[in-house]
């Protein structure tokens, strides 16, 4: 399996990363070279719009993949409104999954391309 990270920086959960890299028994890319099986996409508010960067991250993509994207929690700086997040996604033209927790600080969303657009 193949997993493109995008959007690192120092804030990032470095276990999660850990434990990402184990369960796939490889490095995450940044570069990609062929078309990856997954997209770890770190966002903050800052880091402008959100549409913009799920459009960026399928370009690698695979027509089967996911991206999941990581957004601070409510109330943590960088925090990405939900409504925000929604909006982003349809107009990507991809389909939002429920969000997950991962720890005091991030949580993640799972999107995938609908399967309309699925080529």
């Amino acid at each position: 399996m193949v997993v493109q990270e995008l959007g690192w920086d120092t804030d990032v959960d470095e276990s999660l990363r850990e434990a990402i890299m184990d369960a796939i028994d490889a490095d995450l890319v940044e570069e990609a070279l062929e078309a990856v099986d997954a997209v770890l996409l770190w966002w903050r508010a800052e880091d402008g719009d959100v549409a913009d960067a799920l459009v960026d991250s399928l370009t690698d993509l695979s027509s089967t993949g996911t991206i999941w994207l990581l957004t601070p929690k409510v109330g943590l700086e960088g925090h990405v409104e939900t409504r925000d997040i929604a909006e982003g996604v349809q107009t990507a033209g991809l389909v939002l999954t429920a969000p997950i927790t991962l720890d005091s600080s991030w949580q993640a969303q799972r999107i995938v391309r609908s399967k309309a657009g699925r080529r």
